[in-house]
């Protein structure tokens, strides 16, 4: 299980993974396609939140970040709602992988602990970064202003949370290759 907050190189890491022949879920990738395709997870979310999807069908993002990410209450519902609807999800994937023969199985999930799905995991990876790193990756990522992009560090755990719930931590405050080179180094070692 690879975790920690946003902009930290999660997705960095289970590309490393899969490049090494290993099966990566994307919990942030998983979430979107089951908000096109999953009725129960769509109508979850308008009764708890009122109009969040977009007449084109597509989840307002602002919209939503702006009702949780300064409500711990609505944060605890929105996670509750998806936490359930991945937890199914990531089941019967894993079952679909069962008896395949793969270096690795890895769910890079944010709230891989809060959610339930480090149980599981083997063993658990936090990569963390610094602030200031992640602050610039995802407004350059998502194309969003940097008090909105606070607002979503801030909603989330801090590192010391992932120090002590992980099995081990992951560093990502170099450049992308000096982090690839970690991540290989450290997937040598545990297999």
């Amino acid at each position: 299980g690879i975790t920690g907050g946003t902009g930290c190189g999660k997705t960095a890491f289970l590309h490393c993974i899969e490049a090494r022949g290993g099966v990566g879920i994307d919990c942030d990738a998983l979430y979107y396609d089951l908000l096109r395709t999953d009725g129960a997870l769509r109508a979850a979310l308008t009764e708890s939140f009122g109009a969040v999807f977009c007449p084109d069908g597509s989840l307002d993002r602002p919209r939503l970040g702006n009702l949780v990410f300064s409500d711990p209450d609505a944060l605890s519902c929105l996670n509750a709602i998806v936490y359930y609807h991945m937890g199914q999800k990531m089941r019967a994937l894993l079952a679909e992988q069962a008896g395949q023969s793969r270096p690795y199985f890895a769910i890079d999930a944010i709230n891989l602990i809060e959610s339930g799905l480090a149980g599981l995991c083997d063993t658990t990876v936090a990569v963390l970064a610094p602030k200031a790193l992640r602050l610039a990756r995802i407004m350059a990522r998502d194309g969003i202003p940097e008090d909105y992009a606070r607002r979503r560090i801030e909603a989330q755990k801090p590192d010391e949370f992932y120090r002590a719930s992980c099995g081990a931590v992951l560093e990502n405050s170099g450049t992308p290759e000096a982090f690839q080179k970690t991540c290989e180094q450290w997937l040598q070692a545990i297999k």
